[in-house]
């Protein structure tokens, strides 16, 4: 039976902070069901309820000081113990504590995915059907098109060959018989790299549910959020839709991603001191055995 999702209009009741009542009974099974997945990962990486519980209490904290503010000014330890539910004290000490941490990012993701994005965008790196192109390894032995003269244009201060080392480990490259670098088709997550990973899980996770918490608090204009999904097909059927949906996603992933370069040069060029939105077009499959049909409130 087909299923196709839409935005649905967005009830009164789960609009409105949850102060005063109960929070909707639809929002807390979607909550469930949106957590299931996130507690099997922290789950098989040893982090238990009480350590999450701790983490929690400092987002909630974060999250209320810096969303949840009146007239454009930081709130309250009180006010911000009463949204929250956070005990005033730690409160206090969880605030210090969050104006002097720095986010830990492992710094080898963002420098990778403007590469990728060069190489895959770059008309010098690519061939005549829009594939990326495979590159000497030195511009001694390729010129402009050479993995040296990719690297080299984007960031001048690492070595080209220790970015080489560090692709072919992870699963970004590989070396062709003729000792060329090729950039591997999955290249948008790396194949190996626990670090590397987690950061484009928690980007990519985040900005999606943050689409889906703008539509469903009635955030104006409406973001993009759409899905296919059916529940009565059989295993060689799921197979060969994987293969359709990854082959028209990555054309739809590498179109945008050669439009999005071109726009960023041109508002940089044009207009630098507007040049400061960012955006986030993803792209997933999932697929499992269905387990009947879905209580009210919980389609995906």
């Amino acid at each position: 039976m087909p299923t196709h999702s839409t935005p649905p209009p967005v009830a009164e009741q789960d609009t409105a902070p949850g102060i005063a009542g109960a929070p909707s009974p639809a929002v807390v099974r979607a909550l469930r069901k949106v957590l299931r997945p996130l507690v099997h990962l922290m789950l098989s990486r040893g982090i238990t309820y009480p350590y999450l519980s701790d983490m929690l209490k400092g987002l909630f904290v974060e999250v209320a000081d810096r969303d949840f503010r009146l007239d454009d000014k930081p709130p309250t330890d009180s006010r911000i113990s009463l949204i929250s539910g956070v005990h005033r004290k730690d409160v206090s000490r969880l605030r210090q504590l969050l104006h002097s941490e720095l986010a830990i990012e492992p710094s080898v993701v963002p420098r990778g995915a403007q590469l990728v994005a060069h190489w895959m965008s770059d008309p010098r790196y690519l061939q005549a059907d829009g594939q990326p192109r495979p590159l000497a390894r030195l511009i001694s032995e390729g010129g402009e098109q050479s993995f040296e003269a990719l690297v080299t244009g984007v960031n001048s201060d690492i070595r080209s060959r220790v970015v080489l080392d560090e692709w072919l480990r992870l699963g970004v490259v590989h070396l062709d018989d003729d000792g060329l670098v090729c950039l591997n088709a999955g290249a948008f997550v790396p194949t190996r790299g626990a670090d590397e990973k987690a950061f484009y899980f928690g980007h990519n996770l985040h900005d999606h549910a943050a689409a889906s918490v703008h539509n469903l608090l009635g955030g104006q204009p409406a973001l993009m959020e759409r899905s296919v999904h059916y529940n009565a097909l059989s295993p060689a059927s799921v197979e060969k839709l994987a293969k359709l949906s990854e082959q028209w996603s990555m054309k739809a992933l590498l179109a945008v991603n050669k439009a999005a370069m071109q726009a960023e040069t041109q508002d940089q060029a044009l207009a630098p001191d507007q040049a400061n939105q960012r955006f986030t077009l993803g792209a997933y499959f999932y697929t499992e055995p269905d387990t009947g049909p879905e209580q009210p409130g919980e389609r995906p």
